[in-house]
């Protein structure tokens, strides 16, 4: 996903749900020098998402280990 994320990054949001930010990054990704930040948005976008669902994941098994 991650390749994908660099390699088409509109795509990457599309295909995840966003939909106007994949417009959005389209029309960024148009120009050559819009696609090097286009890329790294997409990544960030992605790594953030990882990173959000893993902490949801700690606080469920934090609230599951510590019921009082």
């Amino acid at each position: 996903m991650i390749l994908l994320a660099v390699l088409l990054p509109w795509l990457s949001f599309m295909l995840r749900g966003k939909i106007l930010t994949g417009i959005l990054c389209l029309l960024l990704q148009i120009t050559l020098i819009g696609w090097i930040p286009a890329s790294i948005w997409a990544v960030a976008s992605l790594v953030d998402k990882r990173n959000k669902n893993r902490v949801k994941d700690l606080e469920k098994r934090y609230n599951q280990n510590h019921n009082f």
